[in-house]
């Protein structure tokens, strides 16, 4: 009878020595841009209308980009569980509809929002009678950050969906509950580490969008713009201050929400 061979990794064989150094050094050359948070460009400037026009665009980041994931997640999660019920062949038509979405550069997305929902043409004619102001208004900036974030939050929220047992769903069903009842009491909260997750990702790609909100909402500025339009009136010690704010309110989310999925998976 032949011997059982030894396993080929096993935790006691976790990389050790100068592989660990190398992804240490790896680690060191991904995050050093950080560094030029210290670099010396002189004083930093924030009073006057430096400070004033960085507070405002703060102010629109957060309150549009809130109102763009209500958006997303009103939309998206209908999707998500859609995409997820549908056929293997309707649902890599889905995806690729998504992608298509996500890969487009961000520039050319903004021209082609600025031209399909142009005053002239058919949706924009309408939307522009309703109020609705389709160029450099707080709804061009909510529509273009929905536009380049709902992708990202659909594919990862049918992932999410996806990694729900179907038994346990059908078991729920099968005890007398009604679908929005599994939903709410079986499906939601199992998926939720996920769904915030896709969340998290989708706010990062809004509130850090810059090419096509540049083109589509270049007034009322978001931090993206104000600091483009610092750099280019003020320089870099006008934008260190907005920057630091930026790296502060766009990242907290994302990190979190990947970190408490990952200790719920652990």
């Amino acid at each position: 009878m032949s011997s059982v061979p030894a396993l080929a990794w096993s935790p006691a064989k976790a990389p050790r020595g100068w592989k660990r150094w190398a992804a240490v050094v790896f680690a060191i050359l991904l995050l050093y841009p950080f560094s030029g948070l210290a670099a010396h460009v002189g004083p930093w400037q924030w009073s006057g209308g430096a400070g004033a026009d960085a507070l405002a665009s703060v102010r629109v980041s957060l309150v549009l980009t809130a109102i763009a994931m209500v958006i997303v997640v009103a939309i998206g999660t209908p999707l998500a569980l859609y995409i997820r019920r549908v056929a293997r062949w309707e649902r890599l038509a889905w995806q690729a509809v998504l992608l298509l979405s996500m890969l487009l550069p961000a520039l050319a997305l903004g021209i082609l929002l600025t031209l399909s929902l142009r005053p002239e043409g058919a949706v924009g004619g309408v939307l522009w009678r309703l109020g609705m102001v389709t160029t450099n208004s707080g709804f061009a900036f909510v529509l273009t950050q929905v536009y380049v974030s709902i992708g990202y939050y659909v594919l990862a929220a049918v992932a999410a969906l996806d990694a729900v047992p179907a038994g346990i769903e059908e078991q729920a069903a099968l005890l007398g509950l009604r679908p929005r009842q599994v939903f709410a009491r079986v499906t939601l909260p199992l998926a939720l580490s996920g769904l915030v997750v896709a969340l998290s990702l989708a706010w990062a790609r809004a509130i850090g969008e810059f090419g096509a909100v540049v083109v589509t909402a270049y007034y009322p500025a978001g931090m993206p713009v104000q600091l483009w339009i610092d750099l280019q009136s003020r320089g870099l010690s006008a934008v260190l201050p907005l920057l630091l704010i930026f790296l502060l309110v766009a990242l907290p989310l994302p990190v979190a929400a990947h970190l408490a999925a990952r200790r719920r998976h652990a």
